[in-house]
């Protein structure tokens, strides 16, 4: 049989060319279009207002790096930024080990009101969070929780405990039993089942939920302006909004103020991505 028998006719060889042609110039737009506003932010903040109005889109010169330490030092978002990370660290700390600790009894044990208190995790994520502000709001308040970077760190966890259960539970369900068979052979407690067996296994999906959830909590808004009133602690949503009230027409220094806002959720995608890929598409447990 000749080489030319094996290749596919020039016919499919054009159509899978095409097709591919097609694909590529859908990715390329796609990506221009998630990538561009950001760019487009990125050079807006090392330009000043004036440059800006007159030219919106031209390349900066020179680079207006001062704008970045003002924004730092001048206007307090040192403060913003280590009061989020303070909050968002803690929460989404909190939410994965509690999270990951109350799918595994409910993907693995039997007990009586498992699928109850499963039912309950789920209906608390088909409604919106919104709807608890005011009874949040007057539990911190009688705890004495209220504008305090404790009591939303607290209002956190409640808020993306639920919806990280329901991720993982479905994860590790699907781990298979006799993993845990041979462990209990071997001698294993449940807590060191839990730490030797289910959290190695079950990283991809719980890296996954750190990823979203951090991201979730990092740009959350409403909760914050309502149950922080002090300047101190301020969250940076909080501060973005009330830096934007003081430099309202100053276009360059909003864009480096986002611009300090956005640059950890960046960094958290791109140090993670290839986990949180290998979480969403993971479809059984090998």
């Amino acid at each position: 049989m000749s080489a030319d028998a094996t290749l596919p006719p020039a016919r499919g060889r054009g159509g899978f060319l095409a097709s591919r042609t097609a694909l590529a110039v859908v990715i390329a737009a796609y990506t221009a279009y998630t990538l561009g506003p950001f760019l487009w932010l990125a050079t807006m903040s090392v330009r000043t207002t004036g440059e800006i109005s007159a030219d919106h889109y031209a390349w900066p010169r020179p680079f207006h790096w001062e704008q970045f330490r003002i924004a730092w030092v001048d206007s307090d978002f040192a403060t913003y930024f280590w009061n989020s990370t303070i909050v968002v660290v803690a929460a989404v700390a909190a939410v994965t080990l509690v999270g990951a600790a109350a799918a595994h009894a409910l993907a693995r044990y039997r007990f009586r009101g498992n699928r109850i208190i499963y039912g309950i995790l789920f209906s608390s994520i088909i409604f919106p969070p919104q709807i608890t502000l005011i009874s949040l709001y007057q539990i911190l308040v009688d705890y004495g929780l209220y504008n305090s970077l404790l009591g939303l760190t607290l209002v956190y966890v409640s808020l993306q405990l639920p919806l990280t259960v329901y991720l993982l539970e479905g994860f590790f369900a699907r781990i298979p039993q006799d993993l845990f068979d041979a462990a209990k052979m071997d001698g294993y407690g449940d807590i060191e089942i839990f730490r030797r067996i289910v959290l190695p296994i079950g990283m991809p999906a719980i890296a996954t939920t750190l990823i979203l959830n951090f991201i979730q909590l990092w740009n959350e808004f409403l909760f914050a302006v309502v149950l922080i009133t002090d300047p101190d602690k301020r969250t940076l949503p909080i501060g973005i909004r009330a830096f934007m009230g003081d430099h309202f027409q100053d276009i360059g220094m909003i864009a480096a103020g986002v611009m300090i806002s956005v640059v950890p959720v960046i960094l958290a995608y791109v140090f993670f991505s290839e986990k949180l890929i290998r979480g969403m598409t993971a479809g059984a447990v090998k």
